[in-house]
């Protein structure tokens, strides 16, 4: 009922920059709190930053500073602009919808995207 399209991901050289973005589409009320999460291999997926209706932001020790994560609740859209990426960085990063309201059944859902590659050459 619910589709996290992200879009933006790719290869870059270290110190530069990339935007990723998040579309959710569905039969949407309101989400709660959109964010990202990155998968390195071998290794679990973290929390890279989460935003809130509100916008109330969070983020990862490793990123601040360098990450910045928006929202366009209007087209219900959560973005990440990441600059002065480094190697570590490369992951895969998924996007995350959570205490999602629907038009058409009660409670509250959580959503994931299908993962977008960052690779971030030395």
């Amino acid at each position: 009922q619910v589709q996290l399209v992200e879009s933006g991901g790719g290869l870059v050289q270290a110190g530069g920059s990339l935007r990723l973005s998040c579309a959710a589409s569905g039969n949407i009320y309101s989400i709660r709190t959109m964010g990202w999460y990155r998968q390195a291999p071998g290794k679990q997926r973290e929390l890279v930053a989460v935003i809130t209706s509100g916008g109330r932001s969070n983020y990862a020790d490793s990123v601040k500073g360098r990450f910045t994560i928006s929202r366009d609740d209007a087209k219900n859209t959560v973005y990440l602009q990441m600059n002065s990426l480094k190697p570590e960085d490369t992951a895969v990063y998924f996007c995350n919808a959570q205490g999602v309201v629907l038009t058409t059944l009660l409670g509250r859902y959580e959503f994931w995207g299908q993962g977008s590659q960052v690779t971030v050459s030395a």
